[in-house]
């Protein structure tokens, strides 16, 4: 595993430092960490559309992050993958994902992101990275809860819709040789391990199809994110570290009744200051080989986004796992042959 890293997405700004690649990147790095996360979305730290065309923008954006001491981990489409696929009724929320000339035009709007990702797919391989972080977009979220009752076919149209879209970007990624990892997410029609399942049965089991792992949506859920480590480990490929608490009450529970996020009872916090165990889950990724970076996704309720970046560098590398290359009983090994299996086996001699 590498890292520490840090998703820059929540940090940039119009003030200093936080405003351009050169000033987000050097403070980071001045903070411990070794990676960073871009947006793709943001022009003030990135231009995708130039990357997906020029390695000599892509070699002048990594020269500019070694300088401060980082590399770049993935590129995110967090936003532009929202629109790839999205309802009706949350249109007029979602036209602020994209550039206005496409506000009011989902069908246009859908074309530019479908081309961002494809960009996004280019200018990854550009930058040598072999894993890509975003998000589904969804068809289905507002049939989540089933009341009334969904139409017959429903869900098996949904995905497979989902499925139309995504197809033809994710064989790009794979011409490309990169994973599109999603972040499985409440609002998006991948949120958990059966709708990823769903997903993956009607992409035909696409092998750049991937999971962006993020234990803290699975708290908020109820979800065993230690158990979906278990099941999915063949399929995480990129690592979101982000801390959550759930606090159920007598008046609210995992819906969270429409409050903002400091009542809710399902809230993210900054690492460390939550519930989440990432003892076992640093183990559980160790053991099963997972070999991408850990990377700082800041969100929390209380605490001033410059205190946990400085918080969460050195947390995440006291939690990172060098895999032992022989095991700590060997001292005490007797060898083997055939002679002697057979005895312990008593079994005698052959």
């Amino acid at each position: 595993m590498k890292g520490p890293a840090i998703f820059l997405a929540q940090f940039a700004g119009d003030e200093a430092p936080f405003n351009s690649l050169d000033a987000i990147t050097k403070y980071m790095g001045d903070l411990g960490y070794k990676g960073v996360q871009i947006p793709t979305w943001d022009g003030r730290l990135f231009d995708l559309d130039t990357a997906a065309e020029s390695q000599d923008y892509v070699d002048e954006v990594k020269g500019v992050c070694a300088a401060n001491g980082v590399e770049v981990t993935e590129l995110s489409t967090h936003l532009q993958g929202q629109l790839v696929a999205t309802h009706p009724a949350y249109d007029r929320q979602f036209d602020g994902f994209a550039p206005t000339q496409y506000h009011g035009n989902r069908e246009a709007r859908t074309d530019w992101a479908v081309d961002q990702l494809k960009k996004a797919a280019r200018a990854s391989k550009r930058f040598g990275c072999t894993s890509h972080a975003t998000f589904s977009g969804a068809l289905l979220w507002h049939t989540m809860y089933p009341w009334p009752q969904r139409p017959v076919g429903l869900v098996e149209e949904g995905f497979a819709e989902l499925a139309r879209r995504w197809k033809p970007i994710l064989d790009i990624f794979d011409d490309h040789g990169v994973d599109a990892c999603y972040e499985l997410h409440p609002g998006e029609d991948l949120h958990d391990g059966v709708t990823f399942e769903m997903f993956l049965d009607a992409v035909g089991n696409h092998p750049r199809a991937n999971i962006l792992y993020d234990p803290s949506h699975f708290v908020l859920q109820q979800l065993d994110y230690l158990a979906f480590i278990d099941i999915y480990h063949e399929r995480i490929r990129a690592f979101h570290v982000k801390d959550a608490e759930f606090r159920p009450n007598g008046r609210s529970g995992v819906y969270g009744g429409y409050q903002g996020w400091v009542e809710r009872p399902g809230r993210f916090r900054s690492l460390g200051d939550g519930q989440i165990d990432f003892s076992a889950i640093f183990s559980k990724l160790t053991q099963y080989g997972y070999d991408g970076w850990a990377v700082l996704e800041w969100e929390c309720a209380l605490k001033h986004p410059e205190q946990g970046a400085a918080e969460g560098a050195p947390f995440i590398a006291r939690h990172m796992i060098r895999r032992a290359e022989s095991a700590f009983d060997d001292f005490a090994g007797s060898g083997a042959d055939d002679e002697l299996i057979r005895d312990v086996l008593g079994l005698g001699r052959a």
